[in-house]
């Protein structure tokens, strides 16, 4: 039998993990730039960081680095490459460069935003502090370097509870998403003054919605995001961050179960796991999709999107990051 092409034998294999999840009309259209972008990674010593919530073709075929915020963060700092591109959104890709300062870092798609990190500001953060003298001051990840610069230490969902605990005082500031920190302090009994900021993605889910899935899918284990409002985690089997709910799936192997999050989170753990059945309500991050296959091939190509720091602003955000993964 004559031997497949090295490029069609390695489209065959790439397109094995994804096509539970993938059309073969889509999949036709994706190689290209899979092959222009491979092509590229080894010509610039570059790796490409992806987010959970990016599309199958991205985080399977593509990427060298998948996981949540914190576990990006944390693979950023031994990152052996000249060139980071994130795929991602704005404050990862600024997370990154804070943890990597002589590297390039790249955004496809520098307006690929978040609603948390647009929901405050430098100057809020200083507003809060006035309000609030002596509190400890955690931000989420979600917030742009500007607002790290501001606070005592990041957090993540990961491990915000955590963060909070570290402190060992009955009250802080954790900003700026209000529903984590209500999370937060049910699961601590600390008192946070939170923000008004909410993820438009995860706001959407409520209560109801879990009712009816439990309806629907009798049987169905139902896991959600911290992110989402208390009354949809109290409705829940398991709340936590995206890796949380990764590793629930693999360790507790659910017949069905269904993700409360963003679509694309349960196509890649799909992948992964073809013996869970996934019911998949879901809501879309607008700015996670500004990420395409085509969109980090031409940053590759131009070295688009930069992303570029204040040195002053740089040095400060870097120490409420580092100051996180030290925990």
């Amino acid at each position: 039998m004559t031997e497949l092409p090295i490029a069609l034998s390695r489209h065959a294999a790439l397109y094995e993990k994804v096509r539970r999840v993938v059309p073969p009309a889509d999949w036709a259209g994706f190689t290209g730039d899979i092959d222009a972008i491979l092509r590229l990674k080894r010509e610039r010593n570059a790796v490409i960081l992806a987010h959970n919530y990016q599309t199958p073709e991205i985080f399977n075929c593509v990427s060298d680095i998948v996981g949540d915020s914190l576990a990006l963060a944390r693979e950023a700092m031994t990152v052996d490459a000249d060139v980071i591109v994130m795929a991602g959104v704005y404050f990862m890709a600024e997370t990154a460069k804070l943890l990597n300062p002589s590297k390039t870092v790249l955004i496809p798609d520098a307006a690929a935003g978040c609603s948390l990190a647009d929901s405050i500001t430098a100057a809020d953060v200083r507003l809060m502090r006035q309000a609030y003298p002596g509190l400890p001051v955690i931000a989420y990840v979600n917030t742009s370097a500007a607002v790290k610069a501001e606070v005592d230490v990041c957090c993540t969902s990961g491990n915000a509870k955590r963060v909070v605990e570290s402190f060992g005082v009955p009250k802080v500031i954790m900003l700026p998403d209000q529903y984590l920190a209500k999370n937060v302090a049910a699961e601590t009994g600390v008192e946070i003054i939170s923000w008004a900021g909410q993820c438009e993605v995860h706001e959407l889910f409520t209560a109801g919605d879990v009712r009816e899935l439990r309806e629907a899918n009798p049987g169905v284990v139902v896991l959600v995001h911290p992110e989402c409002p208390p009354e949809v985690v109290a409705e829940a089997d398991f709340a936590g961050s995206t890796a949380a709910m990764a590793d629930y799936v693999g360790n507790q192997r659910p017949p069905k179960v269904v993700l409360l999050t963003e679509c694309s989170m349960s196509d890649n753990i799909a992948v992964k796991y073809p013996d869970v059945e996934f019911v998949r309500p879901c809501n879309l991050c607008p700015h996670m999709k500004r990420i395409t296959l085509s969109n980090i091939r031409r940053a590759l190509e131009t070295n688009t999107q930069e992303v570029i720091i204040d040195p002053a602003v740089a040095v400060r955000a870097r120490t409420s990051v580092e100051r996180m993964l030290a925990l």
